[in-house]
């Protein structure tokens, strides 16, 4: 599938569902459709962009990972890292929370990801206010509003995935194909 498409999509279907359900936040709103087109690539689901650690499967190995990281004597250390692991596993939560909430529920994590979720972005937004960046307080919204923003994510997933609207090329595409047995 083109990757102008992907993004395109997200894009639309984020702001439908914010409009629908009355949540006015752009920053949110494009946080968001950013993170459906790189969760859309299975493979973003489970790694964390220059990390060496390759694939992490579960909440609980990337909790891991940020122990090794702080370790001393270990090949992976690197405090700074902490904070890409942590928005890992905001990102990570809040999607499965959000476009795979059945699944999430089956596997009755739901009350885990969600506490993981709002404390990786609250790490996040605080560290990003200690180093004065600016989205500081969109990851203190993502924290503090994570049920709300899955919510989103679910609306979005069962108003607007609807196979009808998906992009050119989506049928073959791993992450639509999961979306159609959810």
């Amino acid at each position: 599938m083109e990757s102008g498409l992907l993004p395109r999509f997200f894009e639309r279907v984020t702001r439908q569902s914010f409009c629908d359900l009355a949540l006015d936040d752009p920053p949110v709103m494009r946080y968001l459709a950013d993170l459906l087109t790189r969760f859309a690539r299975t493979e973003a689901l489970h790694a964390v962009r220059d990390f060496p650690i390759r694939r992490l499967d579960t909440v609980a190995d990337s909790l891991a990972a940020i122990q090794r990281v702080w370790e001393w004597e270990s090949p992976d250390f690197n405090p700074e890292a902490e904070r890409t692991l942590r928005r890992h596993i905001g990102d990570y939560t809040l999607f499965m929370t959000g476009v795979f909430r059945e699944h999430v529920e089956r596997l009755a994590v739901t009350g885990y990801y969600q506490h993981e979720g709002r404390r990786a972005y609250r790490f996040v937004s605080e560290t990003a206010r200690a180093g004065g960046e600016a989205d500081a307080p969109l990851f203190k919204r993502l924290s503090d509003r994570f049920e709300q923003y899955a919510g989103a994510l679910s609306y979005a997933r069962k108003v607007h995935f609807r196979s009808e609207q998906w992009p050119a090329g989506a049928r073959d595409d791993p992450f639509f194909r999961a979306l159609l047995t959810e």
